[in-house]
């Protein structure tokens, strides 16, 4: 059953917890210390034995395996360097994907890969799945371009094993032009007015809250560089990519085992049918900004009308594919729609519906759904007609509207801001409370 969670809620326990984590910091740092003084005792002691003897006795590592190098600093850590990471064990695996023929040469697709960090003390049952938006890699989540810590890493903290994974067609997952078609590439215009530098271009009316893109989000800043540097090819077929994707994320939880979806943008669409297809599998969704609004695009228009319709992209709602609906869908046409007379307020897109009374989700209700928005992103105008389908459709998300608990000046690209760990801060309440640790479990905390 799904869990609602108050949003005031979140921003509360969120600053207890930036609290407790620069306290934890201090100590660890203290604990290092003292290592350190340690590891230097015994190395005298040893040295002074092997000038006893006559030559010297090379002093070995104290340090376990599983620790790495000192990570950079994060919005959390601002007071104090961050401990080293504690990891037991770290690999990648490939998932899904199937053998054809393409011109006499037998070639595999539909694969996607994922990387996986174990921590070494995991205090979370399930591991969480971080999957990648349109045009971007796994790359969103291991690191910040100005070279922080990112989302991975947070989690990682907090006891959680992760994946991270690159869709098919994307980053270490080969591009196969013969399969896939043709294939789409942002250009620099593109990434600075929808992501980097919004505030620049005003496409959209929240587009002037933006601050909090580290650097100037332009060509030439070397942030901007490395983010720019990160971009890659996607299909431009949206249903084709939601299919490989969908198929090799499925194929990853029969490997991997039950597990939280950490989707981004495009992905959304991805999560939305692996849910429904394994709900058990499925323990969460963390939904930042997922490929919305139901049907049809929004292109942005300049004000005072602000949106307009465009292509119908999700002809089955939130997806481009079936999802199991109750009474039961054959097609898209199936779906009644009806759109609004008027938005739900300033600045905001009306919204497509189904007609009442509206086809059920049921799978979709079996887990808690968090979806996420920042402030001044252009999914600020229409992400709430994806929480408004999902209610009709008797899936009861926890929508937090990042500015509501006091996180200001973010846009679509959040994991990458300069408040990344605030952000992160708050989706691991989130799932605390909807999914609490072995330890908060045990002790009856909620």
């Amino acid at each position: 059953m799904a869990v609602r969670v108050n949003p005031a809620d979140i921003v509360e326990d969120s600053q207890e917890w930036l609290s407790y984590e620069c306290a934890m910091t201090e100590d660890a740092a203290m604990r290092n210390q003292l290592d350190k003084l340690k590891r230097a005792v015994v190395f005298l002691s040893v040295a002074m034995l092997g000038f006893a003897i006559g030559g010297w006795a090379s002093p070995q590592s104290h340090q376990p395996a599983y620790v790495s190098s000192p990570p950079a600093s994060s919005a959390q850590a601002r007071s104090g360097q961050l401990p080293p990471l504690e990891i037991a064990r770290e690999g990648y695996l490939f998932a899904g994907g199937k053998y054809s023929t393409v011109k006499d040469a037998k070639i595999m697709s539909g694969q996607i890969y994922a990387e996986f960090q174990i921590p070494a003390h995991q205090t979370h049952p399930y591991p969480i799945v971080f999957i990648h938006g349109g045009a971007q890699t796994g790359t969103n989540f291991t690191g910040t371009p100005d070279g922080r810590e990112g989302w991975a890493q947070f989690f990682l903290r907090q006891g959680y094993a992760i994946y991270v994974v690159d869709q098919a067609g994307r980053g270490r997952s080969a591009y196969l032009e013969s399969l896939y078609g043709a294939q789409t590439t942002p250009s620099v215009d593109f990434v600075q007015q929808r992501f980097t530098a919004i505030e620049n271009y005003n496409r959209w009316p929240q587009a002037h809250l933006h601050t909090q893109w580290p650097g100037k989000g332009t060509p030439g800043d070397p942030i901007f560089d490395q983010f720019f540097a990160s971009q890659v090819q996607a299909m431009a077929s949206f249903p084709l990519q939601q299919e490989l994707s969908s198929g090799g994320i499925l194929a990853l939880l029969e490997k991997i085992g039950p597990a939280i979806l950490l989707t981004h943008s495009q992905s959304g669409a991805t999560g939305w049918p692996v849910a429904d297809a394994q709900p058990g599998r499925v323990k969460a969704i963390v939904a930042v900004e997922p490929s919305g609004p139901p049907f049809y695009n929004v292109e942005n228009i300049p004000a005072p009308d602000w949106f307009r319709d465009s292509e119908e992209q999700r002809p089955w709602g939130i997806t481009a594919g079936p999802l199991m609906y109750s009474p039961p869908a054959a097609s898209p046409s199936d779906l009644a729609t009806v759109r609004q007379d008027q938005p739900d307020g300033p600045n905001v897109t009306r919204c497509w519906t189904q007609k009442s009374p509206a086809r059920q989700l049921p799978n979709l209700q079996k887990m808690p759904i968090l979806i996420l928005t920042s402030e001044s992103s252009y999914h600020r105008g229409y992400d709430h007609c994806t929480v408004k389908y999902l209610e009709q459709a008797g899936v009861h998300a926890t929508w937090i509207k990042l500015e509501d608990v006091g996180i200001h000046g973010n846009g679509h690209m959040m994991m990458l801001e300069n408040n990344n760990m605030e952000i992160a801060a708050v989706m691991s309440r989130w799932l605390e409370k909807t999914l609490p640790s072995a330890a908060n479990s045990k002790n009856g905390k909620r």
